[in-house]
């Protein structure tokens, strides 16, 4: 019961995003399944610091990379915070709790002779599907928004070089774009009109009408990039990390970057500059006649 209250509370009091309550939801009843085998009820008020770190431990023997383990931590700390708050508990068991630190891992990007070649393959215009398929790619490198936040566009929120983008915590962001998406958002409408017989509420659609899915999407993104080859991951998150890659390589700010995000604070976009920085030691360390000679 506590679970489900909590649950509530980040959906509707903080506004988490469905993606952060489902994750919540699953941590916890991992948790919760943990303690008691599924054979008795769950007693939240006897949680103590041993039994967290039981329960992490039994992840890292399982096989679960440290950045899960942390991740699942973190449930179970907002969980027994939110207790407190409410006056069920005085003290919070997984406040204590400590991690090893997960290696740092700078994000994948794909260069930009792979992402272009992408998109100089030829797209029949009369197919609904590819020029679909196409807009979606497109769309995602052209403008770095999420997976969940392209398939929750409306077609209201799409105008001819902006985009109304509904983030975490439904925080609302204004994306613009140039004139090659523009053009693509045109011919789409054009043929999803003749598709399905006149206009739709969401932008994207399937040939029945229906709002697209995000496993559609992660499908789709994860052929065309593993056909493309050059990067070793193949999701909708590796073109928004190519967009602000991309956007820092040709000069732009760093808090230009963060609001076409959307991130909360300045310090999750900075760890794109370390992309750039390496880039630009392997480029100077392959072009510069100092630096290719022996002890340089």
């Amino acid at each position: 019961m506590l679970i489900e209250l909590f649950i509530k509370y980040i959906r509707y009091e903080l506004n988490y995003s469905a993606c952060t309550v489902l994750s919540y939801n699953n941590d916890l009843n991992q948790f919760k399944e943990f303690l008691t085998d599924g054979k008795r009820d769950f007693d939240a008020h006897s949680v103590t610091s041993n039994d967290v770190r039981a329960w992490l431990a039994s992840m890292v023997m399982g096989g679960c990379s440290m950045c899960t383990v942390k991740r699942k931590l973190q449930a179970v700390r907002a969980f027994y915070k939110y207790l407190m708050r409410v006056g069920e508990m005085e003290v919070n068991p997984a406040a204590e709790v400590e991690t090893a630190k997960a290696p740092k891992r700078l994000p994948d990007f794909i260069k930009t002779e792979n992402i272009e070649n992408l998109f100089e393959s030829p797209c029949e215009n009369s197919d609904f599907e590819q020029v679909r398929n196409r807009l979606i790619m497109l769309m995602l490198y052209s403008t770095g928004i999420r997976r969940g936040e392209l398939v929750a566009l409306r077609d209201a929120d799409v105008t001819k070089d902006e985009l109304k983008v509904r983030g975490k915590r439904n925080k609302d962001r204004i994306v613009p774009f140039g004139m090659e998406l523009n053009e693509e958002i045109t011919k789409y409408r054009t043929i999803r009109a003749e598709q399905v017989g006149g206009e739709t509420e969401m932008f994207f659609v399937r040939n029945n009408g229906e709002p697209i899915y995000p496993t559609l999407v992660y499908r789709l993104v994860h052929k065309e990039l593993n056909e493309a080859g050059g990067c070793s991951r193949c999701s909708p998150h590796v073109l928004r990390h190519t967009f602000a890659s991309t956007m820092l390589n040709n000069g732009a700010r760093l808090n230009s970057v963060k609001e076409l995000l959307g991130h909360e604070s300045l310090a999750a976009t900075q760890v794109y500059t370390h992309i750039t920085y390496r880039e630009l030691k392997s480029n100077y360390e392959h072009a510069h006649p100092r630096a290719l000679k022996k002890g340089g």
